[in-house]
């Protein structure tokens, strides 16, 4: 493998870096905490009944401070495993090769092990023995799968109370006689209290990044 990356010319090496380089959205959307920070994010807007309020570029943007924030220690990993390579030999490919093994150590400790093991199964005849034998391309898909199901869970946490006070205050307005007016209109401003006096963005942020192995 390493003479094979050896032997490619600089010519295919700048090629499969233009390449590489357009696929970084995808692997930072994707592959980093930015998926469940802006899934879970959602959820909560919707849960509040709050509409377009925060605006989804605030919420977007959020995910991508945190997301910043919380890999940075990988993405320094990353850095000094592509300049170790890159300074000795100068071969790209090789260099990003070695850059992409923190991100999958990352990404192994999120992944839940039936999901990974699926996919290696697909893919594979014979069981890995160690880590460092998967590839990129296993671990990703079942990073998201699992990412996917993740912050499906912690969303669900977050809806239910939002649902326990739309229901008590559906009741209440039945038990009035109040049938034309929408018990959005009334729940929302009390969700909103609530959670402004339980500090919820704060609780969220910290538990979201805190989640993280």
């Amino acid at each position: 493998m390493d003479t094979i990356l050896k032997d490619i010319s600089p010519v295919i090496q700048l090629l499969i870096t233009m390449a590489a380089f357009s696929l970084l959205p995808f692997v930072f959307v994707s592959m980093t905490p930015f998926l469940r920070f802006t899934i879970v994010f959602s959820m909560l807007k919707t849960a509040m009944g709050t509409q377009s309020i925060p605006p989804a570029i605030t919420l977007i943007g959020l995910s991508l401070i945190l997301t910043l924030y919380t890999m940075m220690p990988v993405f320094d990993d990353m850095y000094q495993a592509y300049q170790i390579p890159y300074s000795k030999n100068q071969n790209v490919i090789e260099a990003l090769d070695a850059s992409s093994k923190p991100l999958k150590e990352y990404m192994l400790k999120q992944t839940r092990q039936s999901d990974l093991a699926f996919f290696v199964e697909k893919t594979r005849k014979d069981i890995p023995k160690t880590p460092e034998e998967l590839t990129l391309w296993e671990v990703a898909p079942a990073y998201i799968v699992s990412e996917l199901k993740t912050a499906f869970e912690i969303g669900f946490i977050i809806y239910v109370p939002f649902i326990v006070l739309d229901l008590v205050v559906a009741n209440i307005l039945l038990a009035l006689g109040m049938f034309m007016l929408s018990p959005q209109i009334v729940s929302t401003p009390f969700k909103l209290l609530i959670f402004i006096a339980v500090d919820g963005w704060s609780l969220i942020v910290k538990g979201m990044v805190e989640s993280f192995n």
